[in-house]
């Protein structure tokens, strides 16, 4: 009998070293720059916080993981916008997510 449970869940895979200093550049050079470069330095320092109190760091790759996901599909969430579709019944994808974790 083993000790290892039946189901674990996937291994995340660590974003490459250069990944954050990439995002944040094509952070500043997009057109929400304004807006998302103080939100992502933010939501850094906070996980390298939380990375120095726990030794962890899949609060880092967590972020990086987020931001590169809202950089690729930032140009489907204009169109979305820009067609006039009314979003009134989503739902909020960080409570989706956090659902998922439990």
């Amino acid at each position: 009998m083993s000790a290892q449970p039946d189901h674990t869940p996937a291994p995340l895979h660590a974003p490459a070293p250069g990944a954050p200093a990439e995002l944040l550049a094509r952070l500043r050079s997009s057109d929400r720059a304004e807006r998302w470069v103080p939100a992502f330095e933010r939501e850094w320092a906070a996980a390298l916080e939380e990375s120095r109190r726990t030794f962890s760091l899949a609060g880092l790759y967590e972020v990086v993981r987020d931001w590169q996901g809202r950089l690729a599909h930032a140009s489907a969430v204009d169109a979305f916008i820009a067609s006039g579709y009314d979003d009134g019944d989503a739902i909020d994808m960080t409570e989706l997510r956090g659902r998922r974790r439990r």
